[in-house]
Parts: C-alpha cells; sequence; structure tokens
C-alpha cells in the first residue's frame, strides 16, 4: 500500500509540474510588469494598483480540484491502482499541494513588499484577506492553505458527482446549489452570516474551514469506492 501511494504522489506531481509552472510563471511575470510599470507611475497619484494574489490561487484550486477527477482517477485506475490508495493519495496531494501553494504565495507577497518599500512605490498595492487578522508570513500561509484546502475538495467533490451522473447529474446538483445560494441571498442569510464571520474572525475560523474540508472530503469515499474508468454512461 505505501509503495503505491508513493507512486500516485509522484504520478500527481509529475503530472501537475506543468501546469503549475504556467501559472506561477504568468502569476509572477503580471506582477513583476506592473510593479515595474508602478514604479514609472509614481507621481501619479490618481493611479493606483491592487493586486489580491490569494484570489489568483484559489481560483487555480477551484479549476483543478475539478479536472483532477477526470484526468488522474481514470489513469490510476488502468494502472492498477486500488480505489483506497487512489482516495488517500488525493487527499494527501491536496494537502501538500495547497501548503506549497500557500508557502509560495506568502513568500512571494514577503519579496513584492519589500521592493515597494525598497523602492517607495506608491501606486502599487498588495492585498491579503489576513489583513483582517495579523498580516504575517506565517498567517497567511495558514489562512491561504485551509481555504485552498476546501476549494480543492469542494470542487473535488463537484467533479465526481459529474463524473458518477453525467452531465445532467451534475447540472440538477449545481442548479440546487445556485438555487439554495439565491433563496440565501434574497431572505440575507447569507450576507448575516458573513457579517458574523467578519465581526468574529480570528485563527480559529481557518482551523474549522480545515476541519470542513476533512470532513467533505471524507464524504468523498462514497463516490469513490466504486468509481469506474468510464464514469457515467
Amino acid at each position: 500500500m505505501g509503495r503505491q501511494v508513493k507512486g500516485l504522489l509522484y504520478f500527481f506531481t509529475a503530472d501537475s509540474m506543468r501546469t503549475l509552472a504556467i501559472f506561477w510563471g504568468i502569476l509572477s511575470g503580471t506582477l513583476l510588469l506592473n510593479l515595474v510599470i508602478a514604479y514609472f507611475l509614481v507621481d501619479v497619484t490618481d493611479t493606483r494598483m491592487l493586486f489580491i494574489i490569494p484570489f489568483g490561487t484559489y481560483i487555480f484550486c477551484a479549476i483543478f480540484g475539478f479536472v483532477t477527477v477526470k484526468q488522474c482517477i481514470p489513469f490510476a485506475i488502468k494502472m492498477g491502482a486500488t480505489r483506497k490508495n487512489i482516495y488517500a493519495s488525493i487527499g494527501i496531494f491536496f494537502l501538500l499541494l495547497a501548503i506549497f501553494k500557500a508557502v509560495l504565495s506568502s513568500t512571494m507577497q514577503s519579496v513584492l513588499m519589500f521592493l515597494i518599500d525598497l523602492f517607495q512605490i506608491k501606486t502599487f498595492s498588495l492585498v491579503h484577506p489576513a489583513a483582517l487578522l495579523q498580516d504575517t508570513w506565517l498567517t497567511r500561509i495558514v489562512l491561504d492553505a485551509s481555504m485552498m484546502v476546501l476549494i480543492l475538495t469542494i470542487m473535488f467533490f463537484v467533479g465526481l458527482i459529474f463524473y458518477r451522473f453525467g452531465l445532467l447529474g451534475g447540472g440538477v446538483f449545481s442548479g440546487v446549489i445556485v438555487i439554495v445560494m439565491l433563496l440565501g441571498l434574497a431572505k440575507g442569510t447569507i450576507f448575516d452570516v458573513a457579517t458574523q464571520l467578519y465581526k468574529n474572525i480570528d485563527m480559529t475560523l481557518f482551523y474549522q474551514i480545515s476541519f470542513i474540508a476533512f470532513l467533505l472530503y471524507v464524504c468523498t469515499w462514497i463516490f469513490i469506492r466504486k468509481i469506474t474508468v468510464h464514469g457515467a454512461k
């Protein structure tokens, strides 16, 4: 079991390296280019560039979690991997990926903030949700890692539903979620919950988010235990 899990982790890592390299190359290149542009606009007081690095990594995780089902699971089954090992490997890989991206994102922000202070660039700002707490290198990592694990797990769960029940089943599920969210917005429930979370936000919230992600991932076993190469017929 241990050897097969290691092999799957190696496969998942190797398979995602190109995608990760492209993503980080585009993100870092865009940020550095805009930093250079902002440097030459330092005297333009009515122009200001604002970037939130985590939003890009969160979107990446949403897409990555969804496509993992179709890109990785069928191949792993064809190679003879057991469902239990696939289940364990994907969970471990998601956790490691979230930590890796969180560390890289937080480090990138620290470096950019150093350059902004060094060259006194006043027209370029980096914003992070950790500013609601204590915006430190470690705080950003904990916050981003917990959010990315949750997003990866949610979209992996959604991907499994689409894979198991096809477009019709996945569309019905997505439609129900959208209706529930719209009702929540109409009744103000979502706004009230968001307000309460904002007022009482602390690090405990993100530990709770990680626990929710864990529980949701446990539920994915319902689909993985009998998953096939071809998915929905």
